[in-house]
């Protein structure tokens, strides 16, 4: 089964630190970019980081920068995304993306990203 599963959200207080993982099975991640998105009640959904699927450059959205680190480990095809000093403010489901693309670029628009999408985990900041 072709799929992307997030885990590794959860409920954290206010400077706390998650660590989500983005896991693909039935194909593989190399050759895709990468992208973490979220969606808090009430709100669209937005990018947080991607990584592409060529070269070491990164992306965030302005809001987590310094804060998140998005990496990929492809022998285990896997993505994960570092949040650390979590605020209440990153409440929210937390999707990743995977986009074939052969780039040394990537986009955090949500139109950008067609190929897979996960169901999301969900991420609670509070006290």
């Amino acid at each position: 089964q072709v799929q992307l599963a997030e885990s590794g959200g959860g409920l954290v207080q206010p400077g706390g630190s998650l660590r989500l993982s983005c896991a693909a099975s039935g194909f593989t991640l190399a050759g895709y970019a990468i992208g973490w998105f979220r969606q808090a009640p009430g709100k669209e959904r937005e990018g947080v980081s991607c990584i592409p699927s060529l070269g070491k450059d990164t992306f965030y959205t302005d809001s987590v920068k310094g804060r998140f680190a998005i990496s990929r480990d492809n022998a285990k095809n896997t993505v994960y995304l570092q949040m650390n000093s979590l605020k209440p403010e990153d409440t929210a489901v937390y999707y990743c993306a995977a986009e074939r693309i052969n780039s040394y670029g990537c986009a955090l628009r949500v139109g950008f990203w067609h190929d897979r999408w996960g169901q999301g985990t969900p991420v609670t900041v509070s006290s």
